[in-house]
């Protein structure tokens, strides 16, 4: 004779099946994920020593790190993503973006009260292809770091008022008061001081922002 599977076995098997279930849905919940210009993209780049400080210091959405982010532009039937990066501000196509790393990518959207800056942010940013990458990190130069670039935008959006939030920046190792020794050749090759405790911003910080929306990961 057969046996009867038990109560316990019936429920554990129920709890997987629907565990599986749940986690399916998840999957193409994330994957179903249709972007909107002015979304933002959240990135963590593995770009060595620096993004490992840069890391270490900073936390983003439910404690990812994310170490770079640019914003989303629809234009025919294209999605582009619009970063300051490499030499300059640039518009790069959304899979090339996405293939600069193997971590999740977690998508922003602005909550339906700050929609109607987006067009404004977005007229901003175009308007600052080509100005270079700002390699000292230091707000306000005439350059654009990845998350800068964002902050201006919605500033500038926003009638010049802040949108997103600055901070005092910080280039020391958590708990040494020492700084992290590639930040102290970074800044030596570009023969200036580091910059702690200037005013700056960064992608973990933006992702937590009360004015945005996370709807999951982009795959």
């Amino acid at each position: 004779m057969k046996k009867c599977l038990t109560k316990s076995t019936m429920r554990k098997l129920l709890i997987c099946i629907l565990s599986a279930l749940l986690l399916s849905f998840y999957a193409k919940a994330q994957e179903n994920i249709q972007l909107k210009s002015g979304d933002l993209i959240f990135q963590n780049l593995d770009c060595g020593p620096l993004c490992d400080a840069i890391n270490a210091v900073t936390q983003g959405y439910e404690g990812n790190k994310f170490s770079h982010m640019g914003m989303v532009l629809l234009r025919n039937d294209s999605v582009l993503i619009i970063e300051a990066s490499g030499k300059n501000v640039h518009l790069t196509p959304l899979q090339t973006f996405l293939s600069k790393s193997a971590h999740p990518h977690y998508v922003g959207r602005l909550k339906p009260a700050y929609q109607k800056v987006i067009p404004a942010a977005l007229a901003f940013s175009m308007a600052q292809m080509g100005v270079l990458y700002d390699d000292q990190y230091l707000y306000n130069n005439g350059k654009y770091y990845c998350s800068e670039l964002i902050y201006d935008a919605f500033k500038a959006a926003n009638k010049n008022k802040p949108f997103f939030k600055l901070f005092p920046m910080t280039y020391k190792e958590p708990g040494s008061g020492a700084y992290f020794p590639v930040w102290k050749v970074y800044f030596g090759h570009l023969n200036m001081e580091v910059p702690e405790g200037k005013p700056g911003c960064n992608p973990g910080g933006i992702s937590l922002s009360d004015k945005i929306d996370i709807l999951g990961q982009k795959k």
